[in-house]
């Protein structure tokens, strides 16, 4: 019928897109300028407002979404029956990932600030599509592993720190950029590394071996090569395995399926078997634990950098939605339990910023003091930010009501993108172990910790007793083990608190040191204590187009 306006389009929100992500997170530009030396700070603005740009445009969202409605498909074999064993992709998988090589994603190790710049530009490309960041994070975090060995760092180093992504199997040694995976797991053991049973045989040539065996998980399986490990005469070691031999050959590297996942769908995940396969050592056979890692701190602080990224954009999503969306007679931004909900959100994800760039900065500044606080602080913040991620993006997608449960508006991918940082390189209680092994071996690390925490004395009440209540818990051992996760909890809280009192505006230290460390919260997000400047907080956070 003419004239129909039954289809007339109100009140929905302009699509979040054509901004600078980076540049529209205050926090996170923040975070930069405190932690970057003033020489290099505008060459570092400058780079990460690229990537900002291209990370906010309509045509790499684009790329995020169809890497995700397409994902890879493996090949075993070709028409004729031979097997190759290799992993297809959508194009939009290898524009994103060639964009991520390009802006720097695996070269932090030799850049001024590179940590910090690296970090916060990984931040800002998992709010695209955070699949293309696994391999991306195991390529950047395989280089302290391969200087265990300095033949091999300067072999690979220079290719794995390349900007320059080639996507074709060929010998490592005939490409400009090369990319790295990562084999622990097997079947029978999980995160006990020490019960694999893939065996290294040694070959006549010094530092050679032939693995036979199995990996359970194994991400990324078309990249250069892989960390492996798999006992040896020496007990259990770690191997670098390459896809192709130097003379062009493919390695033995047999794909047997793909991971059929929850979410971080664009991204392969492997069961591979290993029979006869050529492999390189790296380090010393029975010490491939402490050799491989290196690899695993750096990827564990990527989980929870990884994690603030999809909070970062949860909260975005949330208040953009907000902010233009009306109902019962006022925009949804100014309803006061709304903005409750949304000011929660955001303390969440502020205090997730402020920490992960705090451990990348140590990672820079590498002194031996700076050194024991990663020790203790990575494996905490991973258990922590990585925990909150889910609930988080929960909340933001019940801010869009309906909307957010349909796939256009992106929160769904989001939720299922969620967990995953929580599980990959150590679930949560293997977090909480591997900081109760600090504590034991390593009191230099909880010195660093309580010095960090303690720049902050003073300055809040609330976070002075939190302090003593951590105190409290550090001076009672009996039964630790079963207290693990509540330690962690507090450690992470007080690092947060103390990071947010001295650099974050007040109304959001305020906020965080009432709800997290005050105890004047409710179990869910939206209970936040009156008194408190929460349009503040849910302002500062708002992504202006």
């Amino acid at each position: 019928m003419a004239g129909n306006s039954t289809h007339t389009v109100t009140n929905q929100p302009p699509p979040l897109v054509g901004y600078d992500v980076f540049s529209a997170d205050r926090a996170l530009v923040e975070a930069v300028e405190r932690h970057t030396d003033p020489e290099v700070l505008d060459e570092v603005r400058d780079e990460l407002s690229v990537l900002g740009r291209a990370s906010g445009s309509a045509q790499v969202q684009e790329w995020g979404v169809q890497a995700n409605e397409h994902p890879p498909r493996l090949r075993t074999h070709d028409r004729y029956g031979h097997r190759v064993d290799e992993v297809e992709f959508h194009p939009a998988w290898h524009r994103l990932l060639g964009k991520g090589v390009g802006a720097g994603l695996t070269g932090a190790w030799t850049r001024p600030a590179g940590h910090v710049r690296r970090a916060a530009g990984f931040l800002v490309w998992t709010q695209v599509e955070a699949g293309n960041c696994c391999p991306l994070s195991m390529t950047h975090a395989a280089v302290p592993a391969l200087r265990a060995d300095p033949a091999l760092a300067a072999e690979w180093e220079p290719r794995l720190t390349s900007t320059i992504y080639d996507r074709e199997l060929r010998p490592a040694g005939r490409k400009p950029g090369a990319l790295f995976g990562m084999g622990m797991t097997e079947k029978q053991g999980g995160s006990d590394v020490r019960a694999n049973t893939t065996e290294a045989r040694p070959l006549a040539e010094e530092g050679t071996y032939v693995l036979t065996g199995h990996k359970w998980f194994c991400s990324a399986p078309m990249s250069d090569g892989f960390l492996v490990l798999a006992q040896a005469p020496g007990g259990i070691t770690c191997f670098l395995v390459p896809r192709v031999l130097a003379d062009g050959t493919r390695n033995v590297f047999l794909i047997q399926r793909l991971k059929d996942k929850l979410g971080n769908r664009s991204n392969a995940s492997a069961e591979v078997e290993f029979d006869g396969t050529w492999a390189r050592r790296v380090g010393e056979e029975g010490r491939g634990v402490r050799t491989i890692i290196e690899m695993v701190a750096a990827t564990r602080l990527d989980c929870a950098l990884g994690s603030a990224g999809l909070m970062r954009q949860a909260v975005a999503q949330a208040v953009h939605h907000c902010a233009h969306r009306e109902a019962f007679g006022g925009k949804l931004i100014d309803k006061p339990l709304m903005r409750n909900v949304l000011a929660d959100l955001v303390l969440e994800s502020e205090a997730a910023t402020a920490l992960t760039l705090r451990l990348a900065a140590a990672y820079d500044d590498g002194s031996e003091r700076e050194r024991a606080f990663l020790r203790l602080a990575v494996p905490a913040a991973k258990y922590w930010i990585t925990k909150r991620c889910a609930p988080l993006a929960v909340e933001a997608a019940e801010c869009l009501g309906g909307n957010g449960y349909v796939e256009e508006s992106g929160l769904p991918r989001l939720v299922r993108e969620s967990p995953l940082n929580s599980v990959w390189e150590g679930a949560g209680n293997v977090q909480a172990l591997d900081v109760l092994r600090a504590l034991q071996r390593e009191p230099g690390a909880l010195d660093a910790c309580l010095t960090e925490i303690g720049r902050a004395h003073g300055a809040d009440h609330r976070l002075d007793r939190a302090v003593k209540d951590l105190f409290t818990e550090l001076a009672d051992l009996d039964g630790i083990e079963g207290r693990a996760r509540r330690l962690v909890e507090r450690l992470a809280l007080a690092l947060q608190g103390s990071l947010l009192v001295r650099h974050a505006p007040p109304e959001v230290a305020d906020a965080f040191c009432a709800s997290r460390l005050g105890g004047d919260r409710g179990a869910s997000f939206g209970t936040l204590p009156t008194g408190l400047d929460l349009s503040s907080v849910v302002e500062r956070a708002r992504p202006l187009l």
